[in-house]
C-alpha cells in the first residue's frame, strides 16, 4: 500500500444512546479504509465493541478498539511518540484547495486522526498539526473520515486483503457471492 505508516482514529465526544450507531459506523469506516485501531473518548456502549470485534472475527484483520477518559492527554502522549495529529474538521486547511495532503504524506509519520461528534474543544486544534477540512460545509465525521483515508492512501486501501477472515465476498454484477473460508485456503 502506498502510506504504510500507523493510523488511529479517535473518536470525541460520544453521546451514550445517541451515537451508538454513528460510532459503530466510524469503527466500520476506520478499519474498511486502512486505519490500524479506532479510540473512544469516555464511555462507549458494550454493543459498539461487540460490533467491531464480530466483524473482525468474521471479516478479518486486527483491528484495535480502544477507550480514552483524557483525549487531550492522549493526543499529547500521541505527539510525543512521533505521531502527526490530523483534525478534520469543516474549518480547517481544505484537502482540493491546499497542498496540506501532500505535507502530511511526506512527513511520513505514524497518524493520529482526530473526529468530533459536537463542539470540539479549542485546545484540539492548537495541538493538531495539521486542521484539515474535507469540505469548508458542515458534513458527516464519517464521510470526512473516509474521504481523508482514501486520499491518503489513493485509493489502494480499497484493495486491501483482511487476514484471517472467515468469510470473503466475490465482486459479482449481480448477485451476493460469500465465500466461507475453510482451513487451508484461509488469507
Amino acid at each position: 500500500m502506498f502510506f504504510k505508516k500507523r493510523i488511529v482514529v479517535l473518536r470525541l465526544g460520544h453521546r451514550l444512546q445517541r451515537d451508538r450507531r454513528v460510532s459503530t459506523h466510524v469503527g466500520l469506516v476506520a478499519r474498511a479504509f486502512g486505519a490500524n485501531k479506532i479510540v473512544f473518548a469516555g464511555i462507549v456502549e458494550e454493543s459498539v465493541y461487540e460490533t467491531l470485534k464480530k466483524v473482525c472475527e468474521d471479516w478479518g484483520d486486527d483491528f484495535g478498539v480502544e477507550t480514552v477518559t483524557n483525549p487531550l492527554s492522549f493526543m499529547r502522549q500521541c505527539k510525543r511518540n512521533g505521531y502527526r495529529i490530523v483534525h478534520l474538521t469543516m474549518y480547517g486547511e481544505n484537502i482540493q484547495l491546499s497542498n496540506v495532503l501532500d505535507r502530511i504524506i511526506k512527513e511520513n509519520a505514524d497518524i493520529l486522526i482526530v473526529i468530533g461528534a459536537e463542539k470540539v474543544p479549542a485546545e484540539v486544534y492548537k495541538i493538531a498539526d495539521y486542521n484539515v477540512a474535507i469540505g469548508n460545509q458542515p458534513h458527516s465525521e464519517i464521510a470526512a473520515l473516509a474521504v481523508f483515508l482514501d486520499r491518503l492512501f489513493r485509493g489502494e486501501e480499497l484493495a486491501k486483503e483482511f487476514t484471517n477472515a472467515r468469510y470473503r465476498i466475490v465482486p459479482s454484477k449481480r448477485y451476493k457471492n460469500v465465500v466461507r473460508m475453510g482451513v487451508g485456503n484461509e488469507s
